[in-house]
């Protein structure tokens, strides 16, 4: 396989360096992979945290800036960061209203986080843990005891991170993420799998004239593989997978996610078909988002998530946001 990289060894600090020189309104950490917004510490503003393994940008570190994160962190591709990023990350954007750690159900990134609060905790800051689990297509998984955490990720961090930027306390701004992670849900498609830098080749085998329904963004196995469908096909199973678990009472942010490789001409018309199940089934739409968020390097494929909202959270979802990868408003 072709990469546009130097070597497997090298890709991430490479691409840190790169958004360093693309991005100087962040604090880039490239030696301990820690990316922070330029004005952290912010006095008197809870902090949000959060962090993954590279090659799901752009989450996390797209998303560090005023309204949303204050700082993330790298691991490998496809690995947790580790504790001492994580409480190196605290430390640095801690204003003293604490930090609130944003973090996707995969077991290491579990384990990690834990024990990074706790040092923290040691160290005199405040820290407070929110866990994002949103895929509805399988209960467990190659990473993960439970439902793993996918697409609700770019909507708890928004939302929560209006709310920090607005001054509320710890324990509210912990509250909200927790809101939004209860009332989102996901499911994601493979049409192609994924290639690592270090192994070259892609890492499961799917056949050209099938996909897979509920794959993770790992390349984790889904609930099954199906002949190839069409986008209208797609999406009566992916939106309807979501709905019959979530069943919204009201409207919806909906985000229509591709997986890396899939190129916005599709995504745009699958987000049309989806925009169709939703009508059919009568629920109201309140704002979408079309595009590559929480990808999985090369996989061609792409994934719903759906968020109940209230008129406060969606208050907070208008709010302005300016990171590298999303922003309105300021």
């Amino acid at each position: 396989m072709k990469m546009l990289i130097n070597t497997p060894e090298t890709v991430v600090a490479d691409a840190l360096r790169g958004m360093a020189a693309a991005h100087p309104e962040l604090t880039v950490d490239v030696e301990n992979r820690v990316v922070v917004r330029g004005d952290a510490p912010v006095a008197g503003k809870v902090a949000l945290v959060s962090g993954g393994g590279s090659g799901h940008e752009p989450l996390h570190a797209g998303f560090v800036g005023p309204g949303m994160l204050s700082a993330a962190c790298a691991g490998e591709v496809f690995t947790s960061p580790v504790p001492d990023q994580m409480v190196r990350a605290a430390a640095m954007v801690d204003g003293g209203a604490g930090v609130l750690f944003v973090v996707k159900n995969y077991t290491g990134d579990v384990l990690n986080f834990e024990m990074a609060a706790e040092l923290a905790g040691e160290d005199g800051v405040r820290v407070e843990q929110v866990l994002v689990n949103d895929d509805v297509a399988v209960t467990d998984s190659l990473f993960t005891a439970g439902r793993r955490g996918t697409g609700a990720t770019l909507f708890v961090e928004k939302i929560a991170g209006a709310a920090a930027e607005e001054g509320a306390p710890l324990e509210r701004v912990a509250a909200v993420a927790r809101q939004v992670n209860e009332s989102s849900r996901s499911f994601g498609v493979a049409l192609g799998a994924v290639t690592t830098p270090a192994k070259g080749s892609p890492t499961f085998d799917l056949p050209p004239d099938e996909l897979e329904l509920g794959i993770g963004i790992h390349g984790e196995p889904g609930r099954e593989r199906r002949p190839m469908m069409t986008s209208r096909e797609i999406a009566d199973a992916a939106v309807g997978a979501v709905l019959d678990d979530l069943r919204p009472t009201g409207p919806v942010l909906v985000l229509v996610n591709g997986m890396g490789a899939t190129p916005l001409l599709e995504l745009y018309g699958f987000g049309a078909e989806v925009d169709r199940v939703l009508s059919e089934r009568g629920v109201a739409v309140a704002r979408r988002l079309v595009g590559n968020y929480v990808t999985s390097l090369d996989m061609a494929g792409c994934s719903v998530t759906l968020c109940q909202v209230d008129e406060e959270l969606l208050r907070l979802w208008d709010a302005p946001v300016e990171t590298p990868a999303l922003r309105w408003g300021r």
